[in-house]
């Protein structure tokens, strides 16, 4: 008889290179690569707009001129800003901490499908690449940061302890983020139409996440969303607004005494309840989701 490829294989130990492994033994892989993911995401962070004059320049200018264009449209001619104390740094903060959201998913959902020459020539935990999208965008991020926190500044708010609540927060987003990335990072890899769909998206989500209004104004006495209160919960449970809410709250100290003050709410503890749930399941379900299609990435 003649022997099979299977049985030959068999007999001589070899295995499939691409096949997925134990749960444990591929987290262990992935946690071993965590070199390689920060040097694949730091030297896709440089490249990136290596073809540009302005070259690193443009992580700054991005996240400023869209809240420019924000701030002239909903601040300006809608009028969004009634109310609300210092809405620049609140415009600011809403903008930079969407769009990190924004990017970790559109990025991610290309990173397989983008990486086919790569996956098909080496073996390594597929995972690793959703992940290093991620922390690309952690690194623009934080550089963002510098910009952000001088706009708050500028405007007459003093530095407070509480804003060291912002890192736990920035932790949670990130495990979020990454969540969600290889979420998409699954479903871009086995049709790429899912890259084009996205933006529209992300374009809505980002008018219900809060970040050109704020949402407790919204829910004052005699509004229309105070006469659905099952709206306003939904609002209240998106996760980007949840992270972006939180971290108005620890950033901007009179947006805060208005929330709390001027109109009487006091949701921040249910805030930080819903912003831990979405980290952890996010992560744990999104990374469950890319694991269980290992061997598939790169076929065909």
């Amino acid at each position: 008889m003649s022997e099979t490829l299977a049985d030959y294989a068999a007999r001589h130990g070899l295995k499939q290179s691409a096949a997925r492994p134990p749960l444990r033994k591929y987290i262990q892989d992935v946690w071993a690569r965590r070199n390689f993911i920060w040097a694949f995401a730091s030297a896709k962070n440089i490249s990136m707009y290596t073809d540009s004059r302005l070259g690193q320049v443009w992580q700054l200018l991005t996240p400023i001129l869209n809240v420019a264009v924000y701030y002239l449209i909903f601040g300006v001619l809608l009028n969004t800003s009634r109310g609300i104390p210092d809405f620049i740094p609140f415009l600011v903060t809403g903008v930079f901490m969407f769009g990190f959201t924004q990017r970790s998913i559109q990025s991610g959902s290309k990173s397989v499908g983008d990486n086919l020459s790569l996956i098909r020539a080496l073996y390594f935990p597929r995972a690793t690449l959703p992940l290093a999208i991620a922390v690309v965008e952690l690194q623009q991020l934080l550089t963002s940061l510098i910009v952000l926190m001088a706009i708050i500044f500028a405007f007459g708010e003093p530095l407070t302890f509480n804003m060291l609540l912002f890192l736990p927060i920035l932790v949670l987003q990130l495990m979020f983020n990454i969540g969600a990335s290889l979420v998409v990072a699954r479903l871009g890899a086995f049709n790429r139409d899912i890259t084009q769909l996205l933006p529209f998206i992300m374009r809505t989500w980002l008018y219900a996440s809060g970040v050109i209004f704020s949402l407790p104004t919204l829910m004052g006495p005699g509004s229309k969303l105070a006469q659905y209160p099952w709206a306003a919960d939904l609002l209240q449970m998106n996760p980007a607004y949840v992270y972006i809410e939180l971290s108005r709250h620890v950033l901007l100290g009179k947006y805060s005494d208005y929330v709390e003050n001027t109109l009487n709410m006091q949701h921040v503890g249910q805030l930080w309840l819903y912003a831990v749930i979405w980290s952890v399941v996010a992560l744990v379900g999104g990374f469950l989701f890319f694991f269980r299609a290992e061997e598939r990435y790169g076929r065909g």
